[in-house]
């Protein structure tokens, strides 16, 4: 055993060796390599896939080589039409560099003769992820047509991904407004729109199908998001509609006729509304609890005319006490971040599981953001109220539906800034201070491929403890079958 492992060793120091000595022979290149994904100078965790890249489309080689050394030790070496890294020898790499840097140097073979670009450094983060993975939806980017869809997971530490269900085992259906408690999968929750819709809750392996709409609500319950107790979910009921445009640079803008924020008792089937989150002349949404469980925050605004006031429709971002032993709201609203006054409007609100601070999109109009080129992610300090853009995460496309890691220190969202076109998921590191690092782009195996051939946006990105356990054949029977647990509406005037 002790003379294999010799051998391997002494094979790896010669192609390294051999690596060196094409490198010095090598054109030297004043410029960064052109890289797809752009991982210069991004900061990772060490339990993240390896991060593959390749030569982009339009600087093109006959072969790549890349040679990775470790600040603090260790020095991995690669060969081939792209940068394909072995999983087991890329995380004992970083695990060994943790809190340190990794110098990474590209050549590129064209014509015969190789080039050495200027070497780049991935920064490896002292703090874990202690996440499994993602959960997401991809879809095709249409507006009628719903065609292959669904709710997926990933595991972070390689490139292994799991439908948890598509609508292939169920025609005609769209599943949306997943997510977990905390990143809890234990206790899980989607939407299912069409024909067949339903509400479903999942609650340590036992889950139920809510009727879709309450005939007294009026609508569905969508844009869930769980009391830390898991005794409630609140969530907002919208009458929602799209329209097109017809200039250039804008295609859909999705608004709704009215819509209500509500709570959800899970153990007693109640949905509880207020009279203070459900007025006629405002539109409230996007509801969150804080972490403590005594808060709401949510989105409110002046209801318009619509379509033909659809630029007028500006949310503020605000807040409401929460009682959770008698489970109901108290106190009065109170606005956190007033957008209303700066012309702009606040969507997507979501509380860091520390307290500390509060991600939300700021865009022009609207809270449909993914299709707002505009849109941007800022960060409310919620011990002083001052608000940020966070400058060194956004692009100068959509950037929009964002989520926290359960320790606050990373955070995952949707860009369009690859094309303009797809919504891609990429995670970033932020400090204490609410700084942000650069973003990567989530790893893939062959990244260039994956990329440029897939139909598919990603949207509702969330983190994962664990791979969600759930049965999506049994799913579908159940969806399909007309069984459906009923709500009652109670409302506190």
């Amino acid at each position: 055993m002790k003379l294999v492992t010799y051998i391997l060793l002494l094979t790896s120091a010669l192609l390294i060796t051999a690596c060196t000595s094409r490198v010095h022979e090598a054109k030297s290149v004043e410029a960064l390599p052109p890289i797809f994904p752009d991982y210069v100078d991004v900061t990772v965790p060490a339990e993240i896939a390896p991060l593959n890249f390749a030569f982009d489309f339009d600087h093109e080689h006959d072969k790549m080589d890349v040679v990775i050394k470790g600040s603090k030790t260790g020095e991995l070496h690669i060969q081939g039409n792209y940068a394909n890294f072995p999983i087991k020898q890329w995380h004992q790499l970083l695990e060994e560099n943790r809190g340190g840097d990794l110098t990474v140097t590209v050549c590129g073979k064209r014509d015969g003769k190789w080039l050495k670009y200027q070497d780049f450094k991935i920064h490896v983060s002292a703090d874990p992820l202690n996440e499994w993975g993602l959960t997401y939806r991809r879809i095709a980017p249409g507006y009628e047509v719903y065609s292959k869809m669904g709710i997926y997971q990933r595991d972070l530490s390689n490139f292994d991904e799991f439908a948890i269900i598509e609508n292939t085992l169920t025609q005609g259906q769209c599943y949306n407004c997943h997510t977990a408690n905390r990143t809890n999968p234990d206790q899980f929750v989607f939407h299912v729109r069409g024909n067949h819709g339903a509400t479903m809750i999942q609650q340590n392996g036992e889950h139920e199908w809510l009727k879709a709409v309450n005939d007294s609500l009026g609508g569905a319950m969508v844009y869930p998001y769980w009391h830390p107790s898991g005794r409630y979910i609140a969530f907002s009921t919208n009458q929602t509609r799209q329209g097109f445009h017809v200039v250039p640079d804008e295609r859909i803008e999705v608004f709704d006729l009215s819509s209500d924020v509500l709570v959800y008792d899970i153990g007693k089937h109640e949905i509880l509304l207020d009279s203070l989150l459900s007025r006629k002349d405002v539109s409230e949404n996007c509801p969150v609890f804080s972490p403590d469980g005594r808060t709401i925050y949510f989105t409110q605004c002046t209801q318009k005319s619509y379509p033909l006031e659809f630029k007028d429709e500006k949310y503020n971002l605000c807040r409401i006490g929460f009682d959770p032993e008698q489970g109901k709201i108290v106190g009065k609203i109170d606005t956190l971040f007033n957008a209303v006054d700066m012309g702009k409007s606040v969507t997507w609100p979501k509380p860091s599981y520390d307290g500390r601070f509060l991600m939300f999109t700021l865009l022009d109009y609207g809270y449909f953001s993914i299709w707002h080129k505009e849109s941007d992610q800022w960060l409310l300090d919620l011990a002083t109220g001052e608000a940020h853009p966070l400058t060194d995460a956004n692009s100068d496309d959509a950037d929009s539906f964002h989520n926290w890691s359960a320790d606050s220190r990373w955070f995952v969202f949707t860009s369009r800034r690859g094309d303009g076109l797809y919504s891609r998921l990429y995670l970033a590191a932020i400090d204490e201070n609410g700084n942000p690092t650069k973003p990567f782009l989530l790893p893939q195996k062959n990244p260039l491929e994956y990329y440029d051939q897939t139909l598919y946006s990603f949207n509702t990105p969330d983190f994962t403890s664990a791979k969600v356990d759930f049965d999506a054949h049994k799913a579908a029977t159940e969806i399909l079958s007309p069984e459906r647990i009923p709500t009652q509406l109670i409302v506190n005037n």
